[in-house]
């Protein structure tokens, strides 16, 4: 009988340990932070566990229509309710929209945000307003890399490094020129847009050398049929290539646009960075690779050190989840559940907690 009760208290306290507990993740820290130039430092983070007070944050994206960032929202939002916290979400309507962007931030000091999070739509336009911003309220930039100007913390993976594995995989394809050179139709993203710059560099930087060229380039926004038009200006133009690169959008429309031409199989397709539509079409085989950098884990991250920032917490300013290629090789074995938002998660505005909302 003893030995029975003692069974299950060590089942209760294991569970109430394990409710209590939110598991580590396995990421990286830079050193110094803010510069991707420095070393990366393997780590074992505890998230939060909980939240002092209900904070009210405020967040602006690029856009929504991406379902990169719709994951990015996903884990932002699943954050922000574990700790019990506000969140409004503001959506910029493209990366030509730097005048929307600087309207959201300075309507997110108007109604009283405790921090912003932006995933800027340009890597120094926010700089003047985030200067000013960041006098009264932290900012924390995260994904897309931004100009060290005001920014307490950074949660975001090198996009240089994005950039240089999706080179690196193809390089490893082609490594000399000669009978298994290969011709590449490239489609980096708009070219106004910080984090294309450095994804262009990387990618350029890991071909260098090897039998992969690139024949033709075209940048644009990342919507879908913008990403098409330009798909279609290049096959008017030459379909004499072997590849065709770009963002994930990209790779979407190239799936039917490579059907419609009777190209699919001479043709193959990789996307720069992960989303649902990419890992279904490397399941099915119609796209062949891309990077994850686990777009819901670095929501979480920049929900974690917003709140970390306010708390007086916060030690590792700067931090990336690892970046992982997945092809037919590893899209079975990999977790799905940082990269990717629950195929029933529609975009989320607004996450009210036990407190209201800042008003004017």
């Amino acid at each position: 009988m003893i030995f029975r009760f003692t069974q299950y208290f060590s089942l209760f306290l294991y569970l109430v340990v394990s409710s209590s507990v939110h598991a580590a993740w396995s990421i990286v820290a830079w050193d110094p932070p803010f510069s991707y130039e420095g070393k990366q430092r393997l780590l074992q983070y505890q998230p939060i566990k909980s939240a002092s007070q209900v904070w009210h944050l405020c967040v602006t994206y690029p856009h929504l229509k991406d379902p990169y960032w719709l994951s990015v929202n996903y884990g932002m939002v699943e954050e922000v309710k574990r700790l019990g916290i506000n969140m409004t979400v503001l959506e910029a309507g493209g990366y030509p929209q730097l005048a929307t962007q600087i309207a959201q931030l300075k309507h997110c000091t108007e109604v009283g945000s405790d921090a912003i999070i932006v995933g800027t739509v340009s890597y120094n336009g926010l700089s003047p307003s985030i200067r000013k911003i960041a006098e009264t309220t932290p900012v924390i930039a995260a994904v897309n890399d931004i100009e060290n100007v005001g920014v307490s913390a950074k949660a975001g993976v090198s996009w240089y490094s994005m950039g240089q594995k999706v080179g690196q995989y193809l390089a490893k394809r082609h490594p000399t020129k000669g009978e298994n050179e290969a011709k590449v139709a490239w489609f980096p993203g708009p070219i106004e847009s910080g984090w294309v710059q450095f994804i262009d560099a990387g990618f350029n930087e890991a071909i260098a050398g090897s039998g992969v060229s690139v024949v033709a380039v075209k940048w644009g926004d990342t919507g879908k049929e913008i990403q098409r038009n330009l798909l279609q200006e290049v096959f008017e133009e030459t379909s004499d290539f072997d590849y065709i690169v770009g963002t994930a959008l990209t790779a979407d429309a190239a799936v039917s646009e490579l059907l419609s031409r009777n190209l699919r199989g001479k043709i193959d397709i990789v996307s720069t960075y992960f989303t649902h539509n990419v890992f279904r079409g490397i399941k099915r085989g119609h796209i062949l690779a891309a990077p994850t950098d686990s777009p819901v884990l670095q929501g979480k991250l920049a929900v974690d050190q917003a709140v970390r920032i306010l708390e007086g917490t916060l030690n590792e300013p700067h931090l990336s989840p690892h970046i992982l290629m997945i092809d037919q090789n590893n899209v079975g074995q990999f977790d799905t559940k940082k990269s990717l938002a629950p195929a029933s998660f529609w975009p989320t505005f607004e996450v009210i907690s036990n407190a209201p909302l800042p008003t004017n």
